[in-house]
């Protein structure tokens, strides 16, 4: 019998020192417990994705003595296979003398390692062979990809070892472990949340682990970073692929569990781990988790990300400016759950063309959520800018006042918002949601204007889904925000369909162009007029040059805009 634990942390990026003692805790934790290994995730030491700190010579020297930390302080009799950056050198170094390391690391071969760790030494390394270069991931700009699998015996129980991409194929690096000998398999991952992401993981665990008839741990990172947030959602799959241990999702976990499997010999096993012995706690099997769908969790992962970007950067106030609007109203509940209410304030700004429910709306929604709301009204100041431009902007809608006279109002606003992010210190959200970016919906400097967009990368239709699931027990979004019909309120009775489609419509080609690159033609072939189609890609096309200047926002979906679609700015290709 093997007792392994699945070691769900949160590491972070560049807190290598913090990262260091959220492992050793982990790992403690685990010796606690019983158990033979504690597994933990892909580049736990240096979180992920380290991106250019990685071209930074001592940022790669810290990361590997902090390996040498964590092999001298883990406990004895359990051991660790701990993710981190890995260098191949001919030569010794001595870890002293740091003029060594620099130069030799000019010339650094790194590599995505996971190293066994037990006993106080290190008992052997993998080196990740397949290297994603897809999407939000970009490894083969600093990682050689490894040769060969790594088999080690912990407990007499041979152990292979894959780190994430090495796990997404049929034979390959899974294939080369199971030759060797491995009887259990780890698969250390920092796999980025997006809708539906969940069920892909589970059937290839299933599947390696019933075509190759051994126990798979697959190891998940939990956390949000810059543009993506870790779901965590680790499994322990047995010989028969019954999903036996699951890890909790969007929140660290230890998952201890004992893996009926013999000890064995095996062949091409590198290094030997003992176990933690006899005398051990019993265990009452792991504890039943619930598991999220839906709304659910796509809302989980925006809470999840906006929580982790604020605080990790050290802001300890969010503000909203609350239009009375659903975008604006499902962002601040966001971040009352991620952030609490008392560190998020509301700004209602209105205008001559704000209706009065908006407003009722707005203030209705922060008493309900507890948050303290500003109302500083753009009438006067806009006046006072329409004099000083004169006849170079109209603003008389009967005599041609469009877009710019509208955008003078969302500028204005942005300005309040950033003169109080400047005095306060606080974090802007900025509300757009995923439609709107797309299309160019938004105004650059005035509703753009912020630090972080936590529904970037939620399109409108799934606005609407997520603030109704999030009234579920109460309504803290006015039912009349949810059932009006979506306005951007810079003109008299404006609508958005006077501009766009209808969302369901637009939301449709958005994902077929966006997410899947599908093709004018295939796009009319789901159903929708090949003008409105046509439109709407210029309109997409056109508005990359705003995306680029937006703030970041978690990736819920497939393909989100940023690093995950880069396409150029300059671009006359029309598909």
């Amino acid at each position: 019998m093997l007792r392994i634990a699945l070691g769900q942390v949160d590491t972070r990026v560049g807190d290598i020192d913090g990262n260091v003692d959220r492992l050793l805790a982990a790992w403690h934790g685990a010796a606690d417990q019983g158990a033979d290994l504690v597994v933990f995730t892909e580049l736990a030491v240096t979180g992920y994705p380290p991106e250019d700190l990685l071209l930074k010579p001592e940022f790669v020297r810290a990361n590997l003595q902090a390996l040498e930390r964590l092999a001298a302080q883990g406990p004895s009799g359990t051991a660790a296979i701990v993710g981190h950056v890995g260098w191949r050198d001919e030569d010794e170094v001595d870890a002293t003398d740091a003029l060594h390391w620099d130069v030799a690391l000019a010339s650094r071969d790194l590599r995505n390692s996971a190293s066994v760790l037990a006993d106080g030494r290190c008992v052997a390394t993998y080196d990740k062979e397949r290297l994603p270069n897809y999407g939000v991931f970009d490894e083969a700009r600093y990682f050689t990809p490894g040769e060969g699998p790594c088999v080690v015996r912990v407990a007499g129980v041979p152990v292979g070892i894959v780190v994430c991409e090495d796990f997404w194929i049929e034979r390959g690096p899974v294939a080369e472990a199971v030759d060797a000998g491995a009887r259990v398999l780890v698969d250390l991952n920092a796999s980025p949340y997006h809708r539906g992401k969940r069920a892909d993981r589970e059937r290839w665990v299933q599947r390696h682990a019933v075509d190759h008839g051994l126990w798979v741990a697959y190891v998940n990172v939990v956390g949000g970073q810059d543009e993506v947030v870790f779901d965590g959602d680790s499994m322990l799959a047995d010989p028969t692929g019954q999903v036996v241990a699951r890890g909790a999702q969007f929140e660290t976990d230890l998952v201890v569990a004992d893996l009926d499997v013999e000890a064995a010999a095996a062949p091409g096993v590198v290094g030997e781990a003992p176990g933690a012995g006899a005398d051990r706690p019993a265990l009452d099997g792991p504890p039943a988790v619930s598991r999220l769908d839906g709304p659910a969790e796509v809302y989980a992962a925006l809470v999840r990300a906006t929580r982790d970007y604020c605080t990790h950067n050290g802001f300890d106030e969010a503000l909203i400016g609350l239009s009375g609007g659903i975008d604006s109203a499902l962002t601040l509940a966001v971040a009352v759950d991620a952030l609490g209410p008392e560190r998020v304030t509301t700004v209602a700004m209105p205008s001559a063309w704000s209706t009065d429910h908006a407003e009722t709306d707005a203030k209705a929604q922060a008493d309900a959520m507890g948050v303290d709301h500003l109302v500083l009204p753009i009438a006067d100041p806009l006046q006072a800018v329409s004099e000083v431009l004169g006849d170079l902007v109209a603003t008389d809608w009967n005599a041609g006042a469009g877009v710019a006279y509208e955008n003078l109002q969302s500028r204005l606003r942005g300005l309040y918002l950033m003169a109080l992010s400047n005095e306060r210190g606080s974090i802007v959200l900025t509300t757009g949601n995923k439609s709107e970016y797309a299309v160019g919906y938004a105004t650059l400097y005035g509703d753009m204007a912020g630090g972080f967009a936590p529904l970037k990368d939620v399109p409108k239709t799934l606005v609407y889904e997520l603030s109704r699931w999030r009234n579920r027990d109460g309504e803290v979004i006015p039912t009349s925000v949810i059932d009006k019909p979506p306005s951007a309120e810079l003109r008299p009775d404006q609508k958005d369909e006077d501009s766009l489609p209808p969302y369901e419509v637009l939301d449709d080609i958005i994902a077929a162009y966006v997410e899947a690159d599908e093709s004018i033609e295939e796009i009319v072939a789901r159903g929708h007029d090949e003008h409105t189609v046509r439109q709407m890609l210029r309109k997409i096309d056109a508005a990359e040059f705003k995306r680029r200047q937006a703030a970041p926002g978690p990736k819920i979906t497939e393909r989100a805009f940023g690093r995950d679609r880069r396409v150029p700015i300059t671009n006359l290709w029309r598909g």
